[in-house]
């Protein structure tokens, strides 16, 4: 019986990634630097999963930035406008990377970055392979094929991870019409043969192939390909043994596929997915190997030993045991690091840590498994220890609240409806709130300065006193208040400098909720989330942000709004409690947030957003069981917005959703004006929203923000020329496509003058054509 390991966290246990990239992004450390910090985190992480005990180690789950832009580049699927990049011999194969990334803007070139978009149903962020109908394909970088020698090196035989070219071309984009993107896998499975080929002369034993979208609703199109690729795998490569990895949901009616294909082991989400391993095993070919998701790689909960070793022995029934490989459910990047770093016991008390597990203790636990399932003499207490945290936590006073179990039986169908339909709130906030045409604004944060930062945590430390503290939020609030006047934004936001991040913040006020001080895990790049993990009945005790948003709307005559993240959100972006549907601890959250916009309204604030970009990302994998989770989701949303008179505003906003497919649903979460990211795709996104006839307000992003790059007003009248081609005049918003805390202020300043100026131009276009 072999462990496995499908991937492995690769920020580093203390961030150094995060901190070498930006250091080079900067200007302030050599490329070297970067290289070496790459370097020592894959040794660091190679070394832990051996001591660990894990057979099977990931080589190339190490990325710089994204591991599906890393295939990018590997297979030489460049875009033409980055060709220039290429050909300016002072930039590296790591320059182009990031290019990609995060656009380009000096030599005097000025390039715009690669769409990027959520995977699958998390909270990780990859770039979008883009495709064209001639597309050619590559070997470009020796990425795959210099980590495992790497490893090698260091005396350790790896498994290569690579996502599968199947599912590599349907994360991917056509960016022309006249043909489906699946039908590039003969022009790119010659790439993958040639990184097996040199793989193979090194003496690679295992390669794992990621291929998700097996677990997804798949046509018969992308079947054949399936078949297709394997098969040519298998005929060039017999020796070769292929691990096929599948994730995040069941195979189902892929299931007689997946087996059906000519590989020596299949992996299969048992976290997600227990029911499926009755009808894998009925399907599983004699000679085939099984490999048993079992440690949630996604969730931060100590493993269910006794429930995880009932499905060992239902394999075990029907696959002898040297076919059986224990393993995480998916890569481990979407775990923390290290459960030890979290020393201490004020942020996160023993008796919750006990029921914790982040990546390192993940590794212990497959290795665990396989131990007590082999009745290895130590196996006995590993199995009694855990035991008694599970029985510790059912037990637990700290997690059930009868007061919140009963306002949530006690829902009635007042709770989610607005007082009125939309059509008659428009008419009379616009009489409120007085607003021109174009309305500009921003989604709500603004850079958050390492000055700023030192704030908080000085403050935290005991360095500065609560009055010292607020008063330099009060002055930063101000002066981003003074600024957004004088640039000739219409509705101002407070900045939220006294956030540290837009889940967490409210998560530290809200009964049910625990923090990590070491719990990061990465969003994409550079960027590092530090998720609240929610162990409890959730309720709001006092206010939030009534305080910091009165004191801006008192500033200014200009309407401000207040800032708020909503129950969806704070949901997907937690560690969400194991111990009942999701569905419960959403409303539950949803109601402390319905609270707080009540005592927004009640302190004079007028315009309340409750950001919801996590919507989409929540929607389980297979169409068939979208409509469920949209009932809940959408109802928690309407929960949390429906308490306030009808002139009061409700924004919310969304980014890196393809909204065709519930476009429905978004309209039912009747909020008054929603603002989407739209720049990456140039307004593409919109074009769900005009075929629908949305009939509330909308800001289409008029510029990308997770680019430091400043877009020229003519370019932003040019993306809101196409937007009002598709949506009347008087439904559009101008914003920027998300909020701007990691940006710098230089660049914000620049890019939010162009963008008032851009909205002008669109007011003055309005007015000729109204007076010709």
């Amino acid at each position: 019986m072999l462990t496995n390991n499908l991937g492995y966290p690769r920020i580093g246990s203390k961030r150094e990634l995060k901190k070498a990239c930006e250091q080079y992004w900067s200007g302030n450390s050599s490329i070297q630097s970067l290289v070496q910090t790459g370097r020592d985190i894959r040794k660091h992480n190679w070394e832990l999963q051996k001591a660990a005990g894990i057979d099977l180690i990931p080589s190339n789950d190490f990325s710089y930035y994204d591991q599906v832009l890393d295939l990018s580049l590997t297979v030489g699927a460049i875009p033409k406008r980055y060709h220039e990049v290429i050909l300016n011999k002072g930039n590296s194969e790591l320059d182009l990377y990031f290019a990609m990334a995060r656009g380009y803007q000096k030599d005097g070139l000025d390039i715009t970055a690669m769409e990027m978009t959520k995977w699958f149903d998390t909270n990780y962020h990859y770039i979008v392979p883009e495709f064209t109908k001639d597309q050619q394909f590559k070997l470009f970088s020796t990425k795959i094929l210099d980590e495992y020698n790497e490893a090698k090196r260091l005396g350790i035989n790896t498994k290569p991870v690579i996502i599968g070219p199947v599912s590599y071309l349907l994360l991917g984009k056509e960016k022309e019409s006249g043909f489906e993107r699946v039908d590039l896998v003969k022009n790119l499975l010659p790439v993958y043969l040639e990184i097996l080929r040199k793989l193979e002369e090194q003496h690679v034993e295992w390669v794992q192939f990621d291929e998700p979208f097996l677990a997804l609703d798949l046509t018969g199109k992308d079947k054949a390909a399936y078949a297709y690729v394997y098969a040519e795998i298998k005929k060039q490569f017999p020796k070769l043994k292929i691990l096929l990895a599948t994730y995040f949901g069941a195979l189902k009616e892929n299931t007689a596929l997946a087996a059906s294909l000519p590989v020596q082991a299949i992996h299969i989400d048992l976290v997600r997915s227990p029911e499926q391993l009755e009808t894998v095993l009925a399907d599983l070919p004699d000679q085939m190997k099984l490999s048993l998701g079992l440690v949630d790689g996604r969730n931060i909960w100590k493993n269910d030993f006794k429930a995880s070793l009932s499905l060992i022995e239902t394999a075990l029934d029907r696959v002898k045991e040297n076919r059986l490989i224990i393993g995480s459910s998916c890569s481990l990047i979407h775990s923390p690091c290290d459960l030890e770093l979290e020393n201490n016991d004020k942020v996160l008390t023993p008796e919750i840590k006990q029921w914790l597990s982040f990546a390192r203790q993940k590794l212990d636990e497959i290795v665990s498994l396989k131990q007590i399932a082999a009745n290895y003499p130590s196996a006995a207490a590993k199995l009694k220890e855990n035991e008694a945290a599970h029985q510790s936590r059912k037990t637990s006073a700290l997690i059930h609240k009868a007061f919140v179990k009963e306002r949530l039986a006690a829902i009635s169908v007042k709770d989610d409806q607005r007082g009125n339909p939309f059509a008659l709130r428009q008419k009379l906030q616009q009489e409120a709130l007085g607003l021109p045409l174009f309305p500009t604004t921003t989604i709500g944060s603004f850079p958050q300065t390492s000055e700023v930062r030192s704030w908080r945590a000085r403050y935290k430390k005991g360095e500065l006193s609560l009055a010292e503290y607020d008063a330099l939020i009060e002055k930063e609030t101000e002066e981003t208040i003074r600024f957004q006047e004088e640039a000739g934004i219409d509705v101002l936001v407070h900045g939220e400098f006294e956030r540290n991040d837009m889940v967490e913040y409210f998560g530290e006020q809200l009964a049910g909720f625990t923090f990590t001080k070491n719990g990061w895990v990465q969003s994409y790049g550079s960027r590092c989330v530090k998720p609240p993990v929610i162990y409890g009945d959730v309720y709001r005790p006092e206010p939030m942000t009534v305080r910091w948003s009165a004191y801006a709307q008192s500033l200014s005559k200009k309407w401000v709004k207040g800032m708020l993240t909503g129950p969806v959100t704070i949901l997907q972006w937690s560690f969400v409690r194991n111990d009942q549907p999701r569905s419960e601890t959403c409303t539950q959250i949803a109601f402390a947030i319905r609270d707080e916009v009540n005592d927004l309204e009640k302190a004079g604030i007028k315009i309340i957003q409750i950001d919801e970009p996590a919507i989409r990302e929540g929607l389980p994998l297979r169409k068939s069981d979208w409509q469920e989770y949209l009932q809940w989701a959408v109802k928690a949303f309407r929960i949390s917005a429906s308490g306030v008179k009808d002139d009061t505003q409700i924004h919310t906003h969304m980014c890196y959703s393809e909204f065709n497919d519930i476009i429905q649903h978004i309209a039912d979460m009747d909020a008054d004006v929603i603002t989407i990211e739209c720049s990456r795709s140039q307004m593409e996104l919109l074009d769900a929203f005009a075929d629908f006839k949305y009939p509330n307000e909308i800001g289409p992003g008029v510029y990308d923000i997770h680019s430091p790059r400043v877009p020229a007003k003519e370019e932003m009248v040019a993306l809101l020329e196409k937007a009002r081609s598709v949506i009347p005049a008087a439904q559009l918003w101008v914003n920027p496509d998300c909020g701007l805390k990691t940006r710098h202020w230089a660049e914000t300043k620049k890019a939010l003058t162009e963008m008032v100026a851009a909205a002008k131009v669109l007011r003055e276009s309005v007015e000729e054509a109204v007076t010709l």
